[in-house]
C-alpha cells in the first residue's frame, strides 16, 4: 500500500452533509409526465446516470462506483426504465413498492427503512414512494461508465408529448424550454417488442432473494481483528459481495458481481474501529448515530463528524478510525469498490495486542485463535 496520505487528505473535504446536497428535478426523461413530475434527484458521488446538464455532482472523482438519492413525495413514481450495470437501492426512510418485468406487471416488493435491494441488470425497473413525502432511498450503480438508462418505449413517447427528447448520449433535449429538437438520427431509438419480449423473466420469489431486510441481516459481533480489545466493539453484517469482513463464517445474502460490496457496521457508543486500512475506496452512509471519522494517524490525522444521512468518502490505501461519539449506537452502511475480498491492514499496535488476547489471522486472512495458527 502507498505511503499515508494524512498530510494530503482532509477529513472535512471528504464529509457530504445532507446540506450538502443539491437537487435537481429536470434529471430524467420521465420529470415532467404527470405522477412522475415532483420527483428529485441528487447526485452524490460520481454522475450516475443523470440526464441533465444541469446536474451538480458533490463528488465527481471516481470510486467504481456511482451514488444518488431518489427523493419524491407520497404516491410520486419513477417509471419502468434499464440500467446495464448493477443497481442497488439502501432504503433508508419510508417505503416504497418496486415493480418491473416488461410492463411492470412481473411483480412487485416493498422495501422499507434498513432494506437493501439489488434489482437485476438487463430488466425493466419502477418503483412508488408509498410512505411519508421525506422517503428517502440511497441508489448504488456500478461503474464509472454505467452507461446511461435505457427507458421503456411508452415513456420516451410519453416525454415527447411533454416536448422532452433524448439524444443518443443519453442527455435530456427540452424543446418546451425554447430548445431546437434533434433530428431523428440523433434520437435515441426506443427497443423493439421483440427485445423486450426476449429479456429473461424474474419470479418475485426469485426478486425476494435478492432483497435484504434488515431482519434478514446475520450479525457478526467478531467480524473486525480489534473486536477483541476494550473500546472496540462493533459488529458488522455482508449484505451484496465479500466486502471486508474477517470473519470466515459471514456470507453476503447477495453474491454475484455489482463493482462494489456492501455491509451494515454497527458500533455502540464511546466505541471505536481501528486504526485500518484498505486498498480500494470506502464510501459510508450514516443512518444512526453520530460517526467521527480520522483520517491518518498521529500529528497528521484530520477528523470529521458524520450524522444521519450523511455521506463519507475514504480515500484508498488511507488509514481511518471509526468512532460512535454519539449517545446513540452508530449504524452505517460502508460501501467498498470492487468485487474481491478487502483485506484490511491493522495498525500493528492493535495486531500485536489482539495477539496477545488470542487471536490474528490464519494464512486465508481470517480471524483464528492464535494457538491453532503456524508458527510465525
Amino acid at each position: 500500500m502507498s505511503a499515508t496520505m494524512a498530510n494530503h487528505v482532509q477529513a472535512a473535504d471528504r464529509l457530504i452533509r445532507y446540506e450538502d446536497l443539491v437537487p435537481c428535478s429536470l434529471a430524467f426523461i420521465d420529470c415532467k409526465i404527470p405522477g412522475s413530475d415532483r420527483k428529485v434527484n441528487y447526485s452524490i458521488i460520481g454522475a450516475g446516470v443523470t440526464q441533465s446538464s444541469e446536474q451538480v455532482v458533490n463528488l465527481a472523482e471516481p470510486h467504481g462506483f456511482a451514488l444518488g438519492v431518489a427523493a419524491m413525495p407520497h404516491g410520486v413514481t419513477n417509471n419502468l426504465h434499464m440500467h446495464y450495470t448493477a443497481e442497488v437501492f439502501l432504503v433508508y426512510r419510508g417505503e416504497w413498492v418496486f415493480r418491473w418485468g416488461p410492463e411492470g406487471r412481473d411483480g412487485e416488493i416493498t422495501g422499507r427503512a434498513g432494506d437493501v435491494l439489488s434489482i437485476p441488470t438487463w430488466i425493466f425497473r419502477g418503483f412508488t414512494n408509498t410512505g411519508p413525502d421525506d422517503s428517502w432511498i440511497f441508489t448504488l450503480l456500478g461503474r464509472d461508465e454505467s452507461g446511461g438508462v435505457l427507458w421503456h418505449p411508452s415513456i420516451l413517447e410519453t416525454a415527447a408529448e411533454h416536448g422532452l427528447y433524448l439524444t443518443r448520449d443519453n442527455m435530456m433535449v427540452d424543446t418546451a424550454a425554447g430548445a431546437a429538437k434533434p433530428d431523428e438520427a440523433d434520437l435515441i431509438k426506443p427497443m423493439s417488442p421483440d427485445v423486450i419480449a426476449s429479456m429473461r423473466a424474474w419470479s418475485p420469489d426469485e426478486m425476494r432473494r435478492r432483497l435484504v431486510r434488515a431482519d434478514d441481516l446475520v450479525w457478526s459481533n467478531r467480524g473486525l481483528l480489534d473486536h477483541v480489545l476494550p473500546g472496540h466493539a462493533s459488529r458488522l453484517a455482508p449484505v451484496i459481495g465479500y466486502g471486508m469482513s474477517e470473519d470466515r463464517d459471514a456470507v453476503a445474502p447477495i453474491v454475484n458481481p455489482h463493482g462494489f460490496s456492501v455491509e451494515w457496521l454497527r458500533i455502540p457508543p464511546g466505541e471505536q474501529v481501528g486504526p485500518f486500512r484498505v486498498h480500494p475506496k470506502q464510501v459510508l452512509i450514516v443512518r444512526d448515530g453520530a460517526l467521527e471519522i480520522e483520517l491518518g494517524r498521529g500529528d497528521g490525522a484530520s477528523r470529521a463528524v458524520a450524522e444521519p444521512w450523511a455521506t463519507f468518502s475514504v480515500p484508498q490505501d488511507e488509514w481511518r478510525t471509526l468512532r460512535s461519539v454519539g449517545q446513540d449506537e452508530v449504524l452505517v452502511s460502508v460501501t467498498t469498490a470492487g468485487d474481491a475480498r478487502a483485506a484490511i491492514e491493522w495498525d500493528d499496535a492493535i495486531v500485536q495486542a489482539a495477539r496477545r488476547a488470542g487471536i490474528a489471522h490464519d494464512p486465508n486472512g481470517y480471524l483464528a485463535p492464535v494457538d491453532l495458527l503456524p508458527a510465525a
